[in-house]
C-alpha cells in the first residue's frame, strides 16, 4: 500500500512519506530500546531479589538447624532428668517403706526422737541387734567352710 502511495505522490509528497516512515522507524527503535532497558532493569531487580531471598533462606536454615540442635540437647537433658526423678522417687518410696516398717515394729518415735537414735545406732552397727533375747550361736554350717 505504501508503494502505491509513493507512486501516486509527486516528488515533494514522496519526501513527506519517507520522512514519516523514517520518524516512525526511529520512534519504534527508541520504544524497543526503552522496552529492552526496562526489561533488563527488571531482570536485574529480580536477580537482586533472588540473591536477597537466598541469603535470607540460608539464614533461616541455619537458625532452624541451631534450634533443632538445641531442642535435641534439651530433650536429652529432659530424659536424664526424668530418669533421675524416677530413681529418686523409687528411693523415696523405698525409704518410706523402711520408715513404715520401723514404725510398725518399734512403735514409732517418742517425744525425744529416741526411736530414731536407736534406729541410727542399729544402722551404724548392723551386727549388734538391740532387741535380741536369745544368744547368737554358731551353726553347723561352719563345719563346711574351708579354713586354711
Amino acid at each position: 500500500m505504501s508503494s502505491v502511495q509513493r507512486q501516486s505522490s509527486s516528488g515533494s509528497d514522496g519526501c513527506v512519506v519517507d520522512d514519516k516512515k523514517r520518524k516512525k522507524m526511529e520512534s519504534n527503535r527508541e520504544s524497543a530500546r526503552r522496552s529492552r532497558m526496562k526489561k533488563q532493569k527488571h531482570v536485574e531487580e529480580l536477580t537482586v531479589e533472588i540473591t536477597r531471598l537466598q541469603i535470607s533462606n540460608n539464614q533461616l536454615r541455619q537458625s532452624i538447624d541451631a534450634k533443632d540442635k538445641a531442642y535435641s540437647e534439651l530433650e536429652a537433658w529432659n530424659n536424664v532428668m526424668r530418669a533421675q526423678e524416677k530413681e529418686l522417687t523409687d528411693r523415696l518410696r523405698y525409704l518410706e517403706s523402711i520408715e513404715q516398717t520401723f514404725v510398725e515394729f518399734s512403735g514409732g518415735f517418742d517425744e525425744n526422737m529416741n526411736g530414731m537414735a536407736e534406729m541410727h545406732d542399729t544402722m551404724l552397727n548392723p551386727w549388734q541387734i538391740p532387741y535380741s533375747t536369745q544368744p547368737i550361736t554358731a551353726s553347723s554350717a561352719v563345719k563346711f567352710l574351708d579354713w586354711p
